[in-house]
């Protein structure tokens, strides 16, 4: 080899470690980690739009926003996040902008963490909050919620990914997100919470799959137009949910006044009721859906009604104010109760007046219900029942 190959050589070898030099902190920048007494909201504001914060094992006693794209990632039962013991630090009163927000204001900075804890990194570390970003937090933290990601109206945020984690134990939802799309929660656990254990508002594009949501008071996973006012159903533009397992919750899973979704895959068992699908009187209606390939079975539990709805046990699949929704190739038995709900599949009269118009209810499985496995009330028409395998409907004739 000459010397002027050597020098080249040696030339190339220099310029490729200096780019090395230059990429090595943009590639390390994308990451970050948090670990017990850190607080995961200080991780938040830091991260710019894209990176990933991987929350290690351990219990984190705080409330987290999200309002930019990001993925929060943990180790499944190993990671938990529950509700700060301490009192959070009061901040100056903005109008909140979302839903549910009540009491006095709360600040969305670092975790707050019990005495056993090491201290969370101080506040006045994270990145200062906006006016905007200042009103969701305090709506999040004021609604007890353990996660929240939220939007608004001009400006959705788009492309949050929250997977393998747990939120047990908030006075109302586990996560909790409002002007979204594309949305992604996986192999979630959330547990125990006083509403809902996953909900999505004004949303589209979610993905909710491989998620455990047990035994909090509403429902495991719930997906609505809006829940602080009436309107026609929202289009989730192909939200899904798939392969969830629902238990021990009032409905397993509740989706009212949207359309263009699928709820496929999913286990149902030991839950008041099993699949709600809810609309009303609005414009567009409810409905445009698939319910398929679900295993729903022996949701027997006792939840006692309210003023929206009576009291509801041994509930497989009820639509209420529907339209133009399949319901094909589910296994669905065991289903027995003694509420006007109860049943394998039922096609429910609207307490506002909507009716139940262009459904097909196709090749399940529908056995052991009780009262009947498949019923059809209320004066909707167009509604199909072909193929399914029961033992008994109402009225007569449908199996």
């Amino acid at each position: 080899m000459t010397n002027r190959q050597i020098k080249s050589l040696t030339c190339i070898a220099v310029v490729m470690a200096a780019g090395l030099g230059v990429l090595a902190p943009s590639s390390a920048a994308a990451g970050r980690r948090v670990h017990p007494g850190d607080s995961i909201q200080d991780a938040v504001n830091y991260a710019r739009p894209g990176d990933t914060i991987t929350v290690m094992p351990g219990t984190y006693y705080e409330n987290v926003l999200i309002t930019k794209r990001l993925t929060l990632r943990g180790y499944g039962a190993r990671t938990v996040i529950r509700p700060p013991v301490t009192a959070v630090t009061p901040v100056a009163p903005v109008t909140p902008q979302a839903p549910g927000a009540t009491g006095a204001p709360v600040t969305s900075g670092a975790a707050q963490t019990p005495a056993a804890q090491p201290p969370a990194k101080p506040a006045t570390s994270a990145t200062p909050a906006t006016p905007a970003t200042s009103g969701r937090a305090l709506a999040c933290s004021q609604a007890d919620t353990g996660i929240c990601v939220m939007g608004t109206a001009e400006q959705p945020v788009v492309g949050v990914d929250i997977r393998s984690l747990t939120v047990s134990g908030f006075k109302r939802n586990g996560i909790w997100a409002s002007y979204t799309d594309r949305l992604s929660v996986q192999r979630v656990i959330s547990e125990k919470n006083g509403t809902w254990g996953i909900a999505q508002e004004r949303s589209t594009r979610g993905l909710f799959r491989d998620n455990t949501a047990r035994d909090n008071a509403e429902s495991g996973l719930f997906i609505a137009n809006t829940v602080d006012r009436e309107g026609g159903a929202t289009d989730t533009l192909g939200a899904v949910v798939r392969r969830n397992t629902l238990t021990g919750n009032r409905i397993g899973v509740t989706v009212r006044r949207v359309r263009n979704l699928s709820v496929y895959g999913n286990e149902l068992t030991g839950n008041c009721g099993g699949i709600f699908v809810v609309g009303d009187e609005g414009e567009p209606g409810a409905g445009d859906m698939t319910i398929r390939n679900n295993r729903i079975h022996e949701n027997n539990k006792f939840c006692k009604g309210n003023t929206r709805l009576p009291d509801i046990q041994g509930v497989g699949i009820v639509l209420t104010g529907a339209e133009q929704t399949v319901i094909r190739s589910n296994d669905i038995r065991g289903n027995v109760g003694a509420s006007p709900l109860s049943g394998g599949i039922l096609l429910f009269k609207s307490f506002v007046g909507a009716t139940n118009t262009d459904n097909v209810i196709r090749d399940n499985v529908v056995r052991d219900n009780k009262p009947a496995d498949l019923a059809n009330q209320g004066t909707g028409t167009g509604n199909q029942f072909v193929n399914n395998r029961c033992a008994s409907s109402v009225p007569a004739g449908m199996c």
